[in-house]
């Protein structure tokens, strides 16, 4: 009997195979099996259909079943969709599905979670009951329910809720968060409402420890993972629910290796299993709001904070009012701070910078610190003595010879970073704890988990941190937030800029005030007038997104339109972008799509390559990537460039 096995490898359909029923018996569908390639053995799954050659081969046989664990049909159909749909090779989906679990043998170890809840009381406000029974009307099927509640309204408590009566059921649900580093306080939350930790899945997690959740999920004995991107491969028994939080969040989208959107991912997925999915946000992705707009989505709001405390006020400080000399925090803000200290309340300096300072400039002969690798300029950090680019990761001394040849070059530090906020702030409040909040001090589970103690802890008064810090942390005394720059210029290359800054300032002002009726978010700004900032302080989300999608429409971008990016990358300018000129006139053949480019990308070399890019344009409604797929397919590409897709593109980097 002829079986189509496909494997983890860069390779869009299965290869054929021989089952000797003596051998194996009963071979079906999702089974996984070790196959004979090339002179390996490889672990591969059985598939849905044959690949239908002319080529006379000699086929192999399957040597045995290496597991009990079957991939059902609607993983399966899952694969081959986001394969269809991100123009990924079904083989690498098959990898992220299947991980580095390349041993499948039983161990005696098993990764179980409690199925019992043993829940704290949590007693739900009118608008959270209002809201949970809303979700529950709309059934166990499949649809797509977005939850709008401002920050601080208990979005949580109401999918956990939710998720309680649906794991009563025996179902099993999924929570993607989009950030690893919101895994130690989301998990302390979840233990008080549970009464048990979740399972936890993300990249930083051990092969082993993996190895026991996958296999407990796919025997569903374990029924609430918490999870990254990747968790949204993991081969679930009895789906019952997804919940996206923070739905809006840019990290849903991964821009290397395999290019995908988990939130619109997560959609497919529970389409295929029919299942309802929650979307979590307090402003949403402007995708997200037309399709409410439209009722495609259903929506339910929430719109007091948990017991009425109120949002955060806000005060600009213009920062053209007075002379800073080189300092980044105006005496104002200053003043302002010392009063909430007095209260014992904690402080945030946030700062989307990391690093000491973005580039330095050399006061004799005007040089400039550009990565050899990438174009950009390489960001100082103080403590580690080196600049860095956030590209690639070079490092070097920052010491040059100047153009005597004599004398090192004498740099200024331009544009602030964290570490340079942090060394003010220790000169101005030298008996404060205070500590940096970003993701090079973060960098191991350790690090992020004693410093997410010792701030609920209240051991830290003033922190200083990048956007990483305005994602769904919860720190009762944090009532004073200082944005050091109010910048809301952009850089050109991204469509959803002032989305989202939007969503970001939201978020931040979010942080502060939970548990009290006085605090305080500062906007130190050269730009007091700016239309973002005005927008951002009426709090009125609903006429941003208005306006946004009017400017979207006029200039056909998504929603109305959909965008595929695709990077032609080499070592060599010239060849970069006489491939992208062929490959565009390949394209140009397809119809109802326009083909814009080639141009270089705005980081025109990443990575020692340089980088061209060409932008499909085509109808929302028209699925142009089946077509666009057969093209590539036929493509001869010199192997002297890299072609990179990238469909819904975030950014044009």
């Amino acid at each position: 009997m002829k079986v189509p096995v496909l494997l983890p490898k860069v390779f869009n359909h299965p290869f054929t195979y021989i089952c000797n029923s003596k051998k194996i018996k009963n071979i079906k569908l999702g089974d996984i099996v070790l196959v004979p390639f090339g002179k390996k053995k490889e672990i591969g799954v059985v598939w849905d259909k044959l690949k239908q050659t002319e080529k006379n081969i000699k086929l192999k046989q399957i040597e045995k079943k290496v597991s009990s664990i079957v991939l059902n049909k609607k993983m399966i159909k899952f694969i081959n969709w986001f394969s269809i749909y991100n123009l990924v090779p079904k083989g690498m989906i098959l990898k992220m599905c299947l991980g580095n679990l390349k041993n499948f043998d039983e161990t005696k170890k098993k990764y179980l979670t409690k199925n019992k809840i043993d829940v704290s009381e949590y007693k739900l406000s009118t608008d959270q009951r209002n809201a949970l029974n809303n979700l529950i009307s709309y059934g166990n099927k499949f649809s797509v329910s977005v939850l709008l509640g401002i920050t601080g309204s208990g979005k949580t408590i109401v999918y956990f809720e939710r998720i309680k009566r649906l794991i009563e059921e025996k179902k099993q649900a999924l929570i993607l968060i989009p950030e690893i580093f919101l895994t130690t306080q989301f998990k302390k939350r979840f233990k008080l409402f549970f009464g048990y930790e979740p399972a936890i899945w993300h990249s930083k997690i051990s092969i082993n420890k993996k190895k026991e959740i996958w296999k407990s999920i796919a025997r569903n004995k374990i029924k609430i993972v918490l999870g990254a991107r990747s968790s949204l491969f993991l081969p679930f028994k009895n789906l019952g629910l997804i919940v996206v939080d923070e739905e809006h969040d840019s990290s849903y989208k991964q821009e290397e290796n395999v290019i995908y959107n988990a939130r619109d991912m997560a959609i497919s997925r529970a389409s295929i299993e029919n299942i309802p999915i929650h979307l979590i946000t307090s402003i949403p992705s402007l995708e997200t709001y037309n399709n409410i707009k439209n009722k495609k989505y259903l929506k339910t709001v929430l719109n007091k904070r948990y017991e009425n405390h109120p949002l955060p006020k806000s005060e600009v400080i213009d920062l053209n009012l007075e002379s800073l000399n080189k300092k980044s925090i105006s005496n104002k803000t200053i003043e302002i701070v010392e009063e909430y200290l007095k209260k014992n309340n904690q402080i945030l300096f946030f700062l989307n910078r990391r690093g000491y300072a973005p580039f330095l400039i050399c006061k004799k002969c005007g040089y400039r610190h550009i990565c050899p690798n990438c174009s950009i300029y390489l960001t100082y950090h103080k403590i580690l003595n080196k600049i860095i680019c956030h590209h690639c990761g070079y490092k070097s001394s920052s010491n040059r010879k100047c153009l005597d040849k004599k004398n090192f070059c004498d740099f200024s530090f331009y544009g602030p970073g964290v570490e340079k906020v942090f060394e003010e702030l220790k000169g101005i409040f030298p008996n404060k704890v205070i500590k940096i909040f970003s993701s090079d001090y973060l960098n191991k589970k350790k690090q992020s988990e004693n410093l997410i103690n010792e701030i609920s802890d209240e051991k830290i008064d003033i922190l200083v941190g990048t956007q990483m810090i305005s994602k769904g942390f919860n720190f009762p005394k944090l009532n004073c937030i200082v944005v050091v720059d109010a910048d809301f210029t952009g850089k050109g290359y991204d469509l959803r800029t002032t989305e989202k800054n939007i969503q970001l300032y939201n978020q931040l002002s979010g942080r502060a005030g939970r548990f009290s009726n006085e605090s305080i978010i500062l906007y130190q700004t050269i730009n007091p007038n700016n239309q973002i900032l005005k927008n951002i302080l009426e709090n009125n989300s609903e006429n941003f997104l208005m306006n946004e999608l009017k400017i979207r429409k006029e200039n056909n971008l998504p929603p109305y339109k959909r965008l595929i990016a695709i990077i032609i990358s080499s070592v060599s300018k010239e060849y970069s972008y006489q491939g992208a000129l062929e490959i565009k006139k390949k394209i140009e053949k397809l119809k109802n799509v326009q083909i814009l480019g080639p141009v270089d990308s705005p980081i025109f070399k990443k990575n020692k390559k340089y980088r061209t890019r060409l932008l499909i344009r085509s109808n929302s409604n028209t699925l142009c990537q089946i077509s666009l797929a057969k093209v590539l397919e036929n493509l001869k590409i010199s192997s002297k460039i890299k072609l990179t897709v990238d469909v819904d593109p975030i950014n044009f980097t």
